[in-house]
């Protein structure tokens, strides 16, 4: 029963990365409307939809309670704030990313994600790393480097995405909830900042959800697009292991670098090519480093509750 749960749960993970990697293709969609637009939209629908998923899911009383909590804990609701903020960043830097024809350096963005949240979590949680780890560090800046001698500028969209999705990780250790309240309770704090800025532009008759019916569409379907994969890998995460999704992660930003290359004729230049076998090198001894480090820990603690 157990290998049955593992195996739904890899097939869950492999389903929300791949919704991952593929929503470039969804973003082109809308990209005759404003960015501005499309982030605002997205938080707010995506808030209308985790409050249906929740009330399916059986959590409402769940999410009350953290709303409850929120109100009482000054800190709490600033923490959540500021978790919003970043990923409503992050969204916000993808999606204007791909609608410029830039869906490579969102790509690398993602592959540097997991090296960023490393070195987040040595300076800010004070966590030791592996002499393969700083290996793994160093290659990967060596990647971005060669990007930045190549462009004569720092990949910032690419640097962006990681730096914004790695602390929001951060701030995530300070919120202790499940993945479906957190995204609840993330979009439920920026949500009238949405709403604020949507009723700006309809006031000033820029707002393009009345456009069409397509149009409309899209942006009550960015709520789904962004709950969904999520949903799934919450799924997968309750039964597969973390070393696992470590490796199965790398679906979407390589599934995002096809799309940007097969699909939209992006130009993967000698520089991008070099860059990313340092990237690719530098995540392949850090996902190797991890799967080992946490193979001996279990061991280990296999081993002493045996002793005991």
């Amino acid at each position: 029963m157990k290998l049955n749960n593992e195996k739904d749960g890899v097939v869950y993970a492999v389903f929300s990365y791949v919704m991952w990697g593929l929503t470039p293709i969804y973003w082109k969609l809308t990209q005759h409307i404003s960015s501005g637009e499309i982030l605002a939209q997205r938080v707010f629908w995506s808030f209308i939809f985790m409050i249906v998923l929740l009330f399916y899911l059986k959590k409402r009383n769940v999410y009350v309670g953290f709303v409850k909590e929120i109100v009482k804990k000054p800190k709490l609701f600033w923490s959540l704030f500021l978790a919003s903020v970043l990923i409503s960043s992050n969204w916000g830097i993808f999606m204007w990313a791909v609608i410029e024809g830039k869906i490579l350096e969102a790509s690398l963005g993602q592959y540097i994600n997991p090296l960023t949240s490393m070195l987040i979590g040595v300076i800010a949680l004070k966590e030791k790393l592996s002499g393969s780890q700083v290996f793994a560090f160093i290659l990967a800046g060596i990647g971005v480097l060669i990007l930045t001698l190549h462009y004569g500028v720092i990949p910032w969209i690419s640097l962006s995405l990681a730096l914004t999705f790695g602390f929001y990780g951060l701030t995530k250790k300070m919120i202790k909830a499940d993945s479906t309240i957190g995204l609840a309770l993330e979009t439920m704090v920026i949500s009238p900042i949405a709403l604020v800025y949507l009723i700006y532009l309809m006031f000033q008759s820029q707002i393009q959800f009345f456009d069409s019916l397509s149009t409309s569409l899209l942006l009550m379907g960015s709520g789904v697009v962004t709950v969904l994969p999520l949903l799934f890998f919450t799924m997968s995460a309750q039964k597969v292991t973390l070393s696992m999704l470590g490796i199965l992660q790398y679906i979407s930003p390589t599934l995002a670098l096809i799309v940007g290359v097969f699909l939209y004729n992006e130009t993967l230049t000698q520089a991008h090519f070099i860059a990313f076998i340092f990237i690719w090198s530098a995540l392949a001894i850090y996902t190797f480093s991890s799967v080992t480090k946490r193979g001996k820990k279990r061991e280990e603690h296999i081993k002493s509750k045996m002793r005991a």
